[in-house]
């Protein structure tokens, strides 16, 4: 070999390493990875008994307030029933006051009108009136009678309203119970996992299922201080994800929260820049369109102005 041709030939075996390094390294135009999360709804039990139904397997796509499934209510009902039954015994005890008090209203009319005609007597001297002093004294009686007795109903009646209104309360707490028995969804989302099936019994608090929002998903991922000195929320950037045949689907996504708190790069993000020790933690929401599963790994580009 032609000694004065080495140096040409290092030459251009240093520029070939360099294409193909450049080559290998030119996927890598992203600015930061992370992983896509869900609103994950826990959803428990709100009453306690046998599930009666419970109409969802792992996969199903529920609506918001969708009811899915029933505790028994048995129990609950028989209470209502008896409330109701005890409401109606203490109703029947509520006194008629028209009634009561009109034996002495009518009494009370008699003698105002034998007063009058006592005092026109007077008047004319027929009568005395010693007589009319009389009738006067059983008007303040009678008076007297009749006030102290609608008092008495009034108490009556209040302490009877009262008991009623206490009664009433608990039958709505009974209907509230009822109502907490229906097992509905809070969110519109797929199950993710179901851990009560029909025949178990319910406690309260106990989980029954898991549901997430995966229409609207969050990539988590951390930039590097100088990336998010240049963002504010609400700004658009572009999110990739691989596509399962070495290419990558692109999407818009809307940055929609940044951490007040700066923390030390986590050992399975990578950032463009490897020399940051402290990122921020940000979320980054995307529109799914059935691709994007959760945990699963996502790219995010910042275009710079």
């Amino acid at each position: 070999m032609n000694i004065n041709r080495l140096p040409l030939i290092t030459t251009l075996l240093v520029s070939l390493a360099v294409t193909i390094t450049s080559c290998s390294n030119s996927g890598d135009d992203y600015d930061a990875t992370g992983v896509f999360e869900a609103r994950e709804v826990l959803v428990s039990a709100q009453a306690n008994g046998e599930i009666l139904a419970l109409d969802l397997e792992e996969g199903s796509r529920l609506q918001a307030g969708q009811e899915v499934g029933l505790v028994d209510t048995t129990q609950l009902y028989l209470q209502k029933a008896a409330l109701l039954a005890n409401n109606r015994g203490i109703q029947v005890q509520r006194p008629d006051i028209d009634v009561q008090l009109s034996s002495l209203r009518e009494q009370l009319n008699t003698l105002r009108t034998e007063r009058e005609r006592v005092a026109q007597l007077l008047a004319a001297e027929v009568a005395t009136q010693k007589q009319l002093d009389d009738i006067d004294n059983q008007i303040r009686l009678v008076e007297s009678q009749l006030q102290s007795h609608s008092s008495t109903l009034s108490k009556s009646t209040a302490s009877i309203t009262a008991q009623s209104s206490a009664v009433e309360i608990q039958v709505t707490q009974i209907e509230e119970q009822i109502r907490k028995s229906i097992i509905t969804s809070p969110i519109s989302g797929v199950v993710l996992q179901q851990y009560k099936r029909v025949g178990e019994l319910a406690t309260m608090g106990a989980p029954l299922f898991k549901v997430a929002d995966i229409d609207l998903l969050d990539l988590r991922a951390y930039l590097t201080y100088d990336q998010v000195a240049q963002l504010k929320l609400g700004d658009t950037v572009e999110v990739r994800i691989d596509d399962g045949e070495g290419g990558k689907r692109s999407y818009e996504g809307s940055l929609q929260w940044i951490s007040d708190k700066a923390e030390f790069t986590p050992k399975a993000v990578q950032t463009e820049d490897e020399r940051a020790n402290l990122v921020y933690a940000t979320k980054i929401r995307v529109e799914n369109d059935g691709y994007i599963k959760i945990g699963m790994y996502g790219e995010v580009v910042l275009h710079e102005e």
